[in-house]
């Protein structure tokens, strides 16, 4: 059985639990909207620098920005961590970045 296959059948086996009461389900995290202007003006960068620092495409900053799309549940938890500690997520991505050239030379 492939490992797709397997899977399937323990996420239908676990689904079954959870009917039968068996199991709890697990609990999702979901952050309301958020409003990335607010949090990009408070970090005091421009939309250019925001979506380099933090790894998103401009033109999603911008989307988001002028309401033509909302970031996704994980997108929504990423900026509330960019919004409660940007230094900390700033560190965490200068190490993400680093590890990942150094990847890419070996």
């Amino acid at each position: 059985m492939t490992k797709a296959g397997k899977r399937l059948i323990d996420a239908a086996r676990e689904a079954n639990a959870i009917a039968k009461g068996e199991t709890e389900a697990a609990s999702i995290f979901v952050p309301a909207d958020v409003d990335v202007k607010k949090i990009r003006r408070t970090i005091g960068l421009s939309q250019e620098a925001f979506a380099g620092e933090f790894c998103f495409s401009i033109t999603q900053v911008r989307d988001w920005e002028q309401g033509r799309s909302r970031p996704l549940d994980a997108a929504r938890a990423y900026l509330m961590m960019i919004e409660i500690a940007p230094d900390a997520v700033r560190g965490l991505m200068r190490q993400v970045k680093e590890k990942a050239a150094s990847q890419e030379a070996a």
